[in-house]
């Protein structure tokens, strides 16, 4: 299995019944792939959607998530502006929002939409979604491509939010955001505490429970 895919599958483990869901654009797609068939969870897109489907390649090619990609639309789902979806957002009807991560801190922090000095097209609506959506789960890589922490002290990038993660999920750990501070819950089969640790800048308080990530 895949580190995507592993992340996909442990974050799906969070949906609980009538969710409504926003899945950020790339790695956080994933997870409509692997929901619990045992739960109903609506997916929003601020595109202009609820109700999207899996991704798969019989979706229609002009039913798109945020990302572009044919996701199609389930029995029951509403296609609409981006006025009423944004008023979705803001108004607090998202359960949970899944989003990719440049850097998440100890106090929960999000850093996600821009590196100073390249070019990027915009904050899309991870702003508004971090804000209004009950539960935040961050879904990355659990470090940089050059190997550094994303999960640090403090972050140094510009936020997309103060104080909105809730949870993270990488390939090698789930990690909880409390007031207490950061609390490592699961590690990747294979994977220890102190590898971790060692990957991590940010301090983690060992869970008295630690366990294997489940994966659905």
């Amino acid at each position: 299995m895949g580190s995507k895919e592993l992340i996909a599958r442990r974050v799906a483990l969070e949906m609980k019944n009538g969710d409504v869901v926003n899945l950020g654009i790339g790695l956080p797609t994933l997870v409509a792939n692997y929901l619990p068939a045992d739960i109903s969870v609506t997916l929003h897109s601020e595109n202009g959607f609820v109700g999207l489907g899996p991704l798969s390649g019989s979706a229609d090619a002009d039913l798109v998530n945020a990302g572009g990609q044919p996701a199609g639309i389930v029995p029951g789902g509403a296609v609409f502006d981006s006025l009423l979806s944004f008023a979705l957002v803001r108004g607090g009807h998202l359960d949970v929002t899944v989003l990719g991560g440049l850097e998440v801190d100890v106090k929960g922090n999000l850093a996600n939409w821009m590196v100073p000095g390249k070019m990027v097209p915009g904050m899309g609506g991870a702003m508004d979604l971090v804000a209004g959506a009950r539960k935040v789960i961050v879904a990355m890589e659990h470090t940089a491509k050059d190997g550094s922490a994303k999960i640090l002290k403090q972050c140094s990038l510009p936020l997309t939010g103060q104080g909105v993660v809730s949870l993270i999920v990488t390939e090698l750990a789930v990690i909880r955001v409390t007031s207490a501070g950061l609390i490592l819950e699961e590690v990747a089969p294979g994977i220890t505490a102190e590898e971790v640790v060692q990957k991590t800048e940010a301090p983690l308080i060992i869970s008295s429970s630690l366990s294997t990530m489940r994966s659905a």
